[in-house]
């Protein structure tokens, strides 16, 4: 993987830390793209009973998010073939995540960084369908990328790795940094929260923006879309060359 794609990749693990701090502090304590935690609290909700209903309404509308930004990038990036340099479409959807993320560090600004019971919901979905697009779009980069939103794999595989000394070398210190870029983002959109909240959802979109800056996404959806234009009815290899 290239140092390009690392930097890449310690940006959008921090953006996603971010994000899921905000939803967890201020939009409904729930998860916008750990989804294994979303649907804990929902069964922590069924199993209150009756008492507990109102809970399963939050996780879900996350889990909906999140499912519907995965099944889009999943079709825009269907027949991608990975590559150490991501396909232009992965950018594509990359940048779909960065603007979606920028209105909800709009929308909060307006709010006050308080948003109301119906804004909360709102802005929930669209995090949540923002982490759904990174992680369908890092599984579509292929070997050229890595998991941004769920570390629990990612964790587990640095530590046998050190343990038996399978996984010692350069590569190792990239995916620590990603673990920790995670709490640095997550710290950092709280703190800001806290300090500034008409600014607390700007780190995530910051930090989204960030990581397809690295990517030079100009000249990779240039490339996107004039193969596309050249050969419309081979579409699904427009990333191959």
């Amino acid at each position: 993987m290239n140092r390009r794609a690392q930097l890449s990749l310690l940006l959008l693990a921090g953006a996603s830390g971010a994000v899921d701090a905000l939803a967890f502090t201020a939009l409904g304590t729930v998860f916008a793209g750990v989804m294994t935690g979303n649907l804990v609290l929902l069964g922590v909700a069924v199993g209150h009973g009756p008492g507990g209903t109102e809970g399963v309404s939050a996780p879900l509308y996350a889990l909906g998010g999140y499912i519907a930004g995965a099944a889009l990038t999943a079709l825009v990036c269907r027949g991608v073939a990975p590559r150490p340099d991501w396909p232009g479409r992965v950018v594509a959807c990359l940048v779909g995540q960065t603007v979606l993320l920028a209105g909800v560090a709009v929308a909060g600004g307006v709010l006050d960084g308080r948003p109301g019971a119906p804004w909360r919901t709102v802005l929930l979905v669209v995090a949540a369908l923002a982490m759904g697009g990174q992680s369908a779009a890092m599984v579509a980069a292929g070997s050229g990328a890595a998991p941004t939103t769920y570390f629990t794999g990612t964790l587990t595989t640095l530590v046998t790795g050190v343990a038996d000394g399978s996984g010692r070398g350069p590569g190792q210190l990239w995916v620590a940094a990603r673990l920790l870029a995670v709490v640095g983002g997550a710290a950092c959109a709280v703190a800001v929260h806290e300090a500034a909240p008409s600014w607390g959802f700007a780190a995530p979109a910051a930090l989204s923006a960030a990581a397809l800056g690295c990517q030079k996404p100009a000249h990779r959806l240039r490339r996107a879309v004039t193969t596309i234009h050249k050969n419309p009815l081979q579409g699904t290899h427009d990333e191959t060359h």
